[in-house]
C-alpha cells in the first residue's frame, strides 16, 4: 500500500488520514473498510467544536435536522427517525460467540463464520454515494485505568453529532491510542446506498433489513440498517455493556446497566450508589433526584456521575470504584418535566438534539408529560399535524434526548475522576405494579445476586415490540450481556467473594399501585426518604428488621418530615408481602432458572428453596410488626 506524506495528513492509497494518526493497525482497518464499504468520501473526526457544527449545519440542509429556536432552545436540533427505526431491535440483536452456548439461551446466535459472510455481503458497496465517517473515541475519562477505547466507523453524520456528545470523540482520543493501543473496532452503516443523481431521506436507514452483531472473542461490533441511538452510538449498549461485560468477566471486573449517584449527609460524609433499572423506569430521574425542601434544609445532598452505564473496577484498597463511561445522557424524553426531574429539564436547555418529540409553532420541543398544558397545535414526530383533540401521541413513547453530561446542575464533581468513585452499595429495581416491596435489603452479597438475577419488569418502549408484558430482567442486564447469563449471575456471585467487604445490595420498586389502580408510593423526589434509609443501611447506622425477603425499615425508620400526611398505613401497603403473589413470583423465578441451568450457580437454586421456606412459615400476608421487640 503506497503512503504519501502532506502537510498535517498522510494519504494511503486514495485515503487522507490526519498526521497526528500514528496507529497502523487503525489505518489499515479504515482502510480494509473504505474497500469493503466503496464510500464516495472519507473524514476522520477530529471531536472539534466546528466540527460539529458544520456537521449539524448539513444536516439542516439535508432535511434530517430542524434547527430549534434559537430565544428557547439556543444551538438545538429536532431529528425525526423512520417510523421502523424507532428503539433498538432486540430481535435483530445478536452474539456470535464461537458456540451458542456461551452467547446462552437469552441471547440470539449464529455462528461467526456464517454471520460475517451476512455482514460481508450486506457491506459490500454499502456506502456508495456517502460520506464514510472515522469516530475514534474513549469510553470513559481519558487515560482512565477503567476507561475503554473504540473507533466507529459510520456513515450517519446523526451518528457522529450524537458520539460527540456522548463520547469523548475525536483527537484527544487517538492521542490515548498512541501507535499501539488496543480499541474496539464498530462498524455501522444506515445500509441505504446511494447511486449518483439519487435524492436521499431525511433519514436514511434499511426498514427491512437490521442486523446488530458483537463478536465478544473478537472484540468487534458490526451494526447495519438501523440510525437509532441504540442500534447506532455503538459506544453505547454494544460496547460499554455487550462486549464490555465479556471483557469484565474475562479481566475481573464488572460492565453494568446503573446510574451512579452521590449522597451527602448533613456531616459532609458521601456515600456513592449504583442502580440498575431496565431502560424507561426511572434510572435518569434517580439519578437526578432533587431531596425534597425538607432534607435540603437539613442539608442532603444528591450528585449525578452517571444516568446509564457504570464501569467498577477492584482497587487495591479494597474498594470498588466506578466511571460513567459516558460524556452525555441520552434520556427518554416523554414524562420528563420540571415536576418529575427537574436536573434534566436543566439539562436540557440548550447545545441538545431531541429525537422524535414533538415541534411547537414557536419552534420549541414538546412532549407528553410535560409541565403545563399541551401545546393548542404542533407538529409530531411524524411530521403531521397535531392537536390536543388528535388522538395520538405527539411524541413518541421512547423519545430520545442527547445532552452534555456538563449541563448538568446537580453534576458531581467527582463525574470525571480517571480513579473513579468508591461505591458504597447496589440497588436493584424495575417498574412492577405489585408483589415486590418499596425496599429491601438483602441478607447478603449471595441473597443481594438472588435479588438482583430474579429481578423482573414490564417492558417499555425502549425495546421494539409488545409492551406491559412483565417480564425477567437480570440485573436489567438481560438485552446488554454479552455472554451467557448463567455464566453472568455466577461472576456476580464470584466477583463478590473477592471484596473484603464488598457493598450492601438493596432492592426498590417505586411502582407499586394500590387496589385502584393508584401509585402506592409518590415516587420522584420523595425517593430521597428511601435512600436515606440505604444510605445509612450501607454506613451501618439504621435499623432494619428481618422479613423473609430481607431486611426492612419500619415506618419509623424513615424520614416524614414534609410528608407527615403518608401514614403507617399507607406505608405498609408499599411493603407487605403477598405469599400466594410470591408463590406465582418464585414458580416464574424457576422458569427462568430452568432455561439457565446448564451454567446457572447452585446458590440461586438453594436460595429460591429458603425464600420458599420463608414465605411458608409466614401469614398469608406478612406486614411488619410496628414494635417487633
Amino acid at each position: 500500500m503506497a503512503w504519501t506524506v502532506a502537510p498535517n495528513r498522510v494519504t494511503i492509497g486514495r485515503m487522507e488520514v490526519p498526521q497526528y494518526v500514528q496507529h497502523e493497525g487503525l489505518t489499515r482497518w479504515v482502510a480494509d473498510m473504505v474497500a469493503l464499504c466503496k464510500p464516495a468520501d472519507v473524514h476522520w473526526c477530529d471531536g472539534s467544536e466546528g466540527e460539529y457544527d458544520r456537521l449539524c449545519a448539513e444536516l439542516v440542509d439535508a432535511g434530517t435536522f430542524i434547527r430549534l429556536n434559537e430565544e428557547r432552545r439556543p444551538n438545538s436540533f429536532l431529528a425525526r427517525s423512520d417510523p421502523s427505526d424507532v428503539a433498538r431491535v432486540e430481535d435483530r440483536t445478536y452474539i456470535c460467540s464461537k458456540t451458542r452456548d456461551d452467547a446462552g439461551p437469552t441471547n440470539n446466535w449464529m455462528d461467526p463464520a456464517e454471520m460475517k459472510d451476512v455482514l460481508n455481503g450486506l457491506f459490500d458497496g454499502c456506502m456508495a454515494g456517502r460520506t464514510m465517517y472515522v469516530v475514534p473515541f474513549s469510553m470513559g475519562p481519558l487515560g482512565s485505568p477503567i476507561a475503554q477505547l473504540g473507533v466507529e466507523i459510520t456513515d450517519s453524520a446523526y451518528v457522529v453529532v450524537n458520539m460527540k456528545i456522548m463520547t469523548r470523540m475525536g483527537r484527544d482520543a487517538v492521542e490515548v491510542l498512541g501507535t499501539d493501543q488496543p480499541f474496539v473496532p464498530c462498524m455501522h452503516t444506515v445500509g441505504a446506498p446511494l447511486v449518483a443523481g439519487q435524492q436521499d431521506l431525511p433519514w436514511p436507514c434499511n426498514p427491512d433489513v437490521k442486523y446488530i452483531v458483537h463478536f465478544p472473542e473478537e472484540r468487534s461490533i458490526w451494526s447495519y440498517g438501523s440510525g437509532y441511538g441504540g442500534n447506532a452510538l455503538l459506544g453505547k449498549k454494544c460496547l460499554a455493556l455487550r462486549i464490555a461485560s465479556t471483557m469484565a468477566r474475562d479481566e475481573g471486573w464488572l460492565a453494568e446497566h446503573m446510574l451512579i449517584m452521590g449522597v451527602t449527609d448533613p456531616q459532609g460524609d458521601k456515600t456513592f450508589i449504583g442502580a440498575a433499572f431496565p431502560s424507561a423506569c426511572g434510572k435518569t430521574n434517580f439519578a437526578m433526584l432533587v431531596p425534597p425542601p425538607a432534607f435540603t434544609d437539613e442539608g442532603w445532598k444528591v450528585t449525578t456521575v452517571g444516568d446509564d452505564i457504570a464501569w467498577i473496577k477492584p482497587a487495591a484498597d479494597g474498594k470498588l470504584y466506578a466511571i460513567n463511561p459516558e460524556a452525555g445522557y441520552f434520556g427518554v424524553a416523554p414524562g420528563t418535566a420540571y415536576s418529575t426531574n427537574p436536573s434534566a429539564m436543566e439539562s436540557i436547555r440548550a447545545n441538545t438534539i431531541f429525537t422524535n418529540v414533538a415541534l411547537t409553532d414557536d419552534g420549541d420541543i414538546w412532549w407528553e408529560g410535560m409541565d403545563g398544558d399541551p401545546p393548542p397545535h404542533a407538529i409530531d414526530w411524524q411530521g403531521n399535524d397535531w392537536t390536543p383533540a388528535s388522538g395520538t401521541v405527539a411524541s413518541h413513547a421512547n423519545a430520545r434526548f442527547t445532552a452534555p453530561a456538563i449541563q448538568n446542575p446537580s453534576l458531581d464533581p467527582d463525574w470525571d475522576d480517571p480513579k473513579g468513585v468508591p461505591i458504597g452499595a447496589f440497588v436493584f429495581g424495575g417498574r412492577r405494579a405489585g408483589t415486590i416491596p418499596l425496599v429491601v435489603q438483602s441478607f447478603n452479597w449471595a441473597y443481594g445476586v438472588f435479588m438482583a438475577a430474579t429481578m423482573g419488569s414490564q417492558t417499555t418502549a425502549a425495546a421494539f415490540g409488545q409492551q406491559g408484558v412483565v417480564r425477567r430482567d437480570p440485573f436489567a442486564m438481560l438485552p446488554f450481556a454479552g455472554y451467557h447469563m448463567g455464566a453472568y449471575i455466577n461472576h456476580w456471585l464470584s466477583f463478590g467473594r473477592n471484596i473484603p467487604n464488598p457493598p450492601r445490595i438493596f432492592e426498590v420498586n417505586w411502582f407499586r399501585r394500590n387496589d385502584d389502580g393508584s401509585f402506592a408510593w409518590p415516587g420522584f423526589g420523595e425517593n430521597m426518604r428511601v435512600l436515606q434509609w440505604i444510605v445509612e443501611r450501607a454506613q451501618g447506622r439504621a435499623v432494619g428488621i428481618e422479613s423473609p425477603l430481607g431486611w426492612m425499615p419500619r415506618y419509623q425508620d424513615l424520614n416524614w418530615k414534609g410528608l407527615e400526611d403518608f401514614t403507617g398505613d399507607d406505608f405498609r401497603a408499599c411493603m407487605s408481602i403477598d405469599r400466594e403473589e410470591w408463590e406465582a413470583e418464585l414458580l416464574d423465578v424457576e422458569e427462568l432458572f430452568m432455561k439457565l441451568h446448564t451454567r446457572l450457580p447452585n446458590e440461586m437454586n438453594w436460595i429460591r428453596s429458603l425464600t420458599a421456606s420463608a414465605l411458608w412459615r409466614t401469614p398469608d400476608h406478612w406486614e411488619m410488626n410496628p414494635d417487633p421487640t
